[in-house]
């Protein structure tokens, strides 16, 4: 009886390590940039927000921040060495460690945010290697090089997709005609499934798992095409094509309710699909090239679609069923956002930080401040927990009050 009842604890733990929850990732706990944070400020003070702390030093990088286990995770790359530091939630360094060569070309720096599941750290580098790494001292579990074990080849900026896992696996997009879109054990590395794709690339590209009627989809976009394949087998469902300048497609795909929008920059714009019962197909439904987002995704809340365009430059609002502009507007530069209790948190590559309420008939800016401290380009998405909303802006990192 002892016998059985340790190996059923043994069963149990194992089960509960591979299947426990995402803490944090990649723009929310959906990757659709919405945070779960209630009773915020609905205005700003004229000076801008208190802050709390701040944080030099992380070096060159564009990704996010990811809060979890009351730690502040955060990657950069110093003199050219990718570098995960971990903050406490007063800004004190606990640790910082070096995982490898980060990409130092054109825009240097950390591109990946990291995710986290539990005693887990995963990110991916810019030359394409992935870290499974310890989210107490930032020791390495295990890794993987996506060209040196898949083929293909890196791509002009750098990879830039923050991994997904999905219970036992972690996500990568290789590229290629072998190894498209890779299933990985997310505790050993070990390969799941492998989907050949079509001969396309990565495109930057950090995917997303959703449930249509009973079946888990993997939703991306690879060189030239929106891609949707079956999460749990890899079977590839169907590509719909989407081609930008420079094959950039970095913004992460949206679905809801059978629908799936998707968007770049360049003038290319978005496009709207209705998937089929079984999810196997999808056609089009409407495009419009207003809303041209680079990287800066778009947030979808109350039956439209809020962002800022690339080429066109103009923040707007499309209606979610037509794909109609309702405005444009250029009150702000252009830029990334994400949403909590109700309102828009809008950072523009002028460094503006703006408190934007969602409306369908104007750009609604009610407060507005700018970031001047840090280094680089303001790409950063933001983040907000617990109150606070995080903005890293190259080698620092700003944390500011934002609970009333």
């Amino acid at each position: 009886m002892k016998k059985i009842i340790n190996t059923l604890f043994i069963i149990c733990l194992f089960t509960s390590l591979v299947y426990s929850a995402v803490d944090s990732q990649w723009r929310g706990p959906n990757r659709d940039g919405k945070y779960p944070e209630q009773n915020l400020l609905k205005t700003w003070p004229a000076e801008g927000l208190k802050l709390l702390w701040e944080f030099e030093g992380l070096g060159d990088g564009h990704s996010s921040v990811s809060i979890a286990n009351d730690k502040v995770y955060v990657n950069g790359s110093i003199k050219g060495a990718g570098t995960l530091f971990a903050l406490d939630l007063s800004g004190k360094l606990l640790w910082k460690k070096a995982y490898v060569p980060e990409w130092s070309i054109s825009y240097p720096g950390s591109r990946s945010t990291p995710t986290v599941v539990g005693k887990h750290v995963y990110l991916v580098s810019g030359k394409g290697v992935i870290y499974c790494l310890d989210a107490n001292n930032g020791g390495k579990v295990w890794s993987l090089d996506y060209f040196k074990t898949f083929g293909g080849s890196n791509i002009e900026w750098g990879v830039a997709e923050s991994p997904v896992v999905d219970g036992e696996r972690v996500f990568i997009t290789p590229g290629g005609k072998n190894a498209g879109i890779v299933a990985l054990n997310r505790l050993t590395g070990k390969v799941i499934w492998k989907s050949k794709g079509h001969s396309e690339s990565s495109a930057y590209c950090s995917p997303v798992i959703a449930t249509h009627n009973n079946t888990r989809l993997l939703l991306t976009m690879t060189q030239k095409s929106i891609v949707c394949l079956n999460a749990d087998t890899g079977e590839l469902f169907w590509s719909h094509s989407h081609i930008t300048d420079y094959d950039v497609n970095p913004n992460t795909p949206y679905y809801k309710n059978g629908f799936v929008y998707c968007t770049s920059g360049y003038g290319t714009g978005g496009v709207m699909l209705k998937l089929s019962e079984d999810g196997k197909s999808a056609k089009e439904v409407w495009t419009n090239k207003l809303l041209d987002s680079r990287f800066g995704a778009f947030i979808v809340y109350g039956g439209y679609i809020y962002g800022s365009g690339d080429r066109n430059r103009d923040w707007t609002c499309l209606d979610w069923k037509t794909g109609k502009s309702q405005y444009k507007s250029r009150e702000l530069g252009k830029g990334n956002v994400i949403f909590a209790d109700g309102m828009l948190y809008c950072y523009t590559e002028k460094g503006e930080m703006a408190l934007v309420k969602p409306d369908p008939v104007k750009f609604n800016v009610v407060s507005v401040f700018r970031i001047r401290k840090g280094t680089g380009q303001h790409w950063a998405h933001t983040v907000i927990k617990d109150g606070r909303l995080y903005v890293r802006h190259g080698n620092a990192l700003m944390v500011y009050s934002i609970s009333q």
